[in-house]
């Protein structure tokens, strides 16, 4: 407890006091030895901070680097002022007045010739100002732009995991959170790298009125010979500068090193010695050309030399490492003896399966996880979400190669009927156009299989380009994972079989015995049980609720035994839980209805064919289709779910009538509304 909340005391008070502190310094006299003591705190926090940088595995976890390249700055420049107090004020004893860290950087590193001194100082001003600072500002402002403008896109990216079931809410709020500290950091960044520039001109600014006060006061003040008082106060002045400009610079590396950071989960060594000696042949090709300039006459012979030996040898190594390597993934392949072919019998006819992934050989890697394969994954949480989605268990997905198609080509089969296929590119990234997006991508035009959108397969290099644009980018593994999900929402009811329903039926006996006891087949055979729950699935209804749906079905069978029957009283005792799944919790229901002469003519048709053959006069169906289409376009465009209500007797029919033609409009029937909802009518479609 008690270190507890020291670690608490000091976090929270650290900060403010080295705020108070940093004002002390530029208020306060401080003694020479306190200044060498500040000075040489200050170039080890550089130092750390660098550190730092080099080894984080991704800049966001060094989240704090703006503020703390702020506090850095602040005490550089609050000493800066604290020393030229020191100066002006000593500077006319000796180079030895404002302590020995000043002195050594004025005697020592410059060998005390000022000269030196000055031309050392510029140079460092021109390296820290002109190309790090310069080169680190510019790429934190297109870091922040970019970041911003790609922020649409990401959060579409996470979005279309999460409804693929790639993802749960817990990882989609973490890439959210990811993303929003993304934005914020390199906003951050693209303000901090101000700091740097700044107080490289500050650091211009304060030598020359030191070098000027000085010599002021010196010969003014102090009766001190021009000579002697530019020697002391130069080499001061110098010193105090160069003390200032290397942290200084170390601190705009820093922050070039972090926004220069690709966001792979790698710190910058494991990143270099991985890309830059990727391949034995550059270091193969280098030792060559270095060993033939050692050759040449009036070359250095020996240093080129020792270099293209040390190349050479290093390349040798990497090869032979990566032969090993390959020769150890590598199964050894021993030819098998021939086996005695044995009688074929029933056991040798394997059946369809219900779920099946074909793909063709090139997509192998993609679902092999011994190469590194994410698919299987994905594949698990496809089948996981599904089926808490639905109520039931969704079948294992078969997936085997299959030589038939294109190296590039995949297929989903029901039931060994195919009912999705599509050609990716496994080296390439899928940028989908959601609607609206502000520029072209090269690469090849295709369309989302999943969807249909308009889409182009570009290099993984584009990728950031394309979020910036609007796209939303996915992976292959994603593509096909999309794909099949959209396949298995859309046909759950084939997928429900008489022994998913008996387990389904077991499962509720555990809980409600007397319910299921004597239902199937004293009540209702279970190939009813089966029917209605697969006409609820056809329309995207939930079997969640096995308990209240079973208790329908026992109630209206010993009325109306009648499959069709028994889905509409299923229906009605769904209706709060039809209506939320549609509309959400919202207390407000939009609804389109039908004139009530249309509905009299579609209710007269139906008496007089019978609702399984009623057909309509095609200038009124097409007039049907294209109203009922507007009427759903605009409570798309408005936000709102399409709801279509009709009467009891009408609703199956026009739900079979419209489901293919207009996949996004709800049919219901007046009495699946709950009572405590408020009817609000958006349209009302007639005849015409």
């Amino acid at each position: 407890m008690t270190r507890r909340l020291g670690s608490m005391i000091s976090g929270n008070i650290a900060t403010p006091m080295l705020l108070v502190a940093l004002l002390a310094m530029v208020v306060l006299p401080l003694p020479a030895f306190m200044l060498d003591m500040l000075f040489s705190f200050n170039i080890a926090l550089s130092m750390v901070i660098v550190l730092a940088s080099v080894y984080v595995r991704k800049p966001l976890q060094f989240a704090a680097f703006p503020s703390i390249l702020l506090i850095a700055t602040l005490l550089r420049l609050a000493l800066n002022v604290a020393s030229t107090r020191i100066i002006l004020l000593e500077g006319h004893s000796g180079t030895a007045s404002a302590g020995q860290v000043i002195e050594a950087f004025g005697e020592f590193v410059i060998g005390g010739n000022y000269a030196v001194g000055l031309v050392v100082f510029a140079i460092l001003v021109i390296i820290n100002f002109v190309v790090v600072t310069k080169g680190a500002t510019r790429i934190a402002e297109v870091s922040a732009r970019f970041t911003l403008d790609s922020m649409p896109g990401k959060q579409m990216a996470i979005d279309a995991d999460l409804n693929a079931g790639l993802i749960d809410q817990e990882e989609a709020r973490r890439r959210r959170d990811e993303i929003m500290q993304e934005s914020d950091f390199y906003g951050s960044m693209d303000g901090a790298s101000k700091f740097v520039r700044g107080d490289a001109i500050a650091g211009i600014l304060i030598l020359f009125i030191n070098i000027i006060g000085g010599l002021i006061i010196g010969i003014a003040q102090h009766s001190l010979s021009f000579a002697e008082a530019a020697h002391n106060y130069t080499l001061l002045t110098i010193g105090d500068g160069l003390v200032a400009q290397i942290p200084s610079l170390l601190l705009a590396a820093a922050a070039g090193l972090l926004v220069t950071r690709s966001t792979a989960d790698q710190d910058m060594g494991e990143q270099i010695v991985g890309q830059l000696f990727k391949e034995p042949k550059t270091l193969a090709i280098t030792a060559g050309i270095i060993g033939g300039l050692g050759l040449v006459p009036g070359m250095p012979t020996i240093p080129f030399l020792l270099l293209a030996a040390a190349g050479a040898g290093s390349a040798w190594l990497m090869a032979q490492r990566q032969k090993a390597a390959v020769a150890a993934s590598t199964p050894q392949n021993q030819p098998a003896p021939p086996k005695e072919q044995r009688e074929l019998s029933w056991d040798d006819l394997s059946p369809v399966d219900p779920i099946g992934l074909e793909v063709g050989y090139r997509l192998i890697p993609l679902v092999d996880k011994n190469q590194g394969g994410q698919l299987m994954n994905r594949i698990k949480g496809i089948r996981k979400k599904i089926s808490q989605e639905m109520g039931f268990l969704i079948p294992p997905v078969h997936i085997r190669d299959n030589l038939d198609l294109t190296p590039t080509a995949y297929q989903i089969t029901l039931f060994g009927v195919t009912f999705g296929e599509a050609e990716i590119y496994p080296d390439r990234m899928l940028a989908i156009n959601p609607g609206q997006v502000f520029g072209e991508l090269e690469g090849i035009r295709t369309q989302d299989p999943a969807f249909g959108l308009d889409a182009v397969w570009i290099e993984p290099s584009q990728r950031e380009t394309a979020q910036a644009q609007g796209y939303t980018v996915v992976d292959v593994d994603t593509v096909i994972a999309t794909h099949l999900s959209k396949i298995l929402q859309n046909h759950a009811h084939d997928l429900l079989g008489r022994e998913e329903v008996q387990h389904l039926l077991d499962n509720l006996a555990k809980v409600a015995p007397k319910l299921v006891e004597g239902l199937v087949p004293d009540s209702v055979p279970l190939g009813s049980v089966q029917k209605v729950l697969q006409n609820l699935l056809q329309e995207n209804i939930p079997i969640r609720d096995i308990r209240t749906i079973t208790e329908a079905i026992a109630e209206q069978a010993t009325r109306n035994p009648d499959p069709e029957a028994i889905t509409a009283a299923v229906r009605m005792a769904l209706a709060h839980s039809i209506v939320q799944h549609i509309n959400g919790t919202r207390n407000d229901l939009p609804i389109i209805t039908l004139d009530p002469e249309l509905e009299q003519i579609l209710l007269k048709t139906l008496q007089a064919s019978g609702e399984g053959g009623a057909s309509l006069e095609p200038g009124l169906a097409e007039n049907m289709h294209r109203n009922l289409q507007d009427a759903a376009q605009r409570q798309e465009m408005a936000g709102e779910s399409a709801i279509l209500v009709v009467q009891a007797g009408l609703r199956s029919w026009i739900s079979r009538f419209i489901r293919n033609a207009i996949p996004g409009l709800h049919v219901l029937s007046y009495n699946e509304i709950p009572d405590d909802k408020q009817i609000r009518i958006v349209a009302n479609v007639g005849r015409q």
